[in-house]
């Protein structure tokens, strides 16, 4: 068996870590707070996990479909878009939510919030030519 620590490894664990302790391990994530989405496969059907950066904005939370400035969003924005409806679990509160892309003044708004949490999204969005989108995951 590989020991490899894989950046898909390493998030399995995260996960695992996560939701094994209800966040109490792993809830801070590259210094920042982050949450655990459940998404629907756009092709397979089956629930994929993701942990992720998130902000708060009233009663939603927000989050980046950055992928490190890839110029390809990543597969849970993707799942996302063909199924809207998902579940986030932060810390020990479980939720079920549904996704939408912030537009103008808001998306400004949460950019700000989002960039202040973790600046890196700034450099990311300079490696990319899209847009990298602001998503709302509202309570469902």
């Amino acid at each position: 068996m590989s020991n490899t620590n894989s950046p898909i490894d390493m998030m399995k664990d995260h996960i695992r870590r996560y939701l094994a302790s209800n966040g109490e391990d792993g809830h801070i994530m590259y210094g920042s707070p982050c949450l655990i989405l459940s998404t629907t496969g756009k092709k397979s059907g089956e629930i994929r996990q993701v942990a992720l950066i998130y902000g708060k904005h009233g009663n939603n939370y927000v989050v980046m479909g950055s992928k490190g400035g890839s110029d390809i969003p990543p597969a849970w924005y993707q799942n996302l878009c063909a199924n809207p409806l998902a579940h986030i679990q932060v810390k020990a509160e479980k939720m079920a939510v549904k996704m939408r892309v912030a537009e103008g003044k808001e998306r400004q708004t949460l950019w700000g919030i989002m960039t202040a949490i973790f600046p890196d999204y700034i450099e990311y969005q300079k490696k990319t030519t899209r847009e990298l989108p602001v998503v709302v995951l509202e309570p469902a």
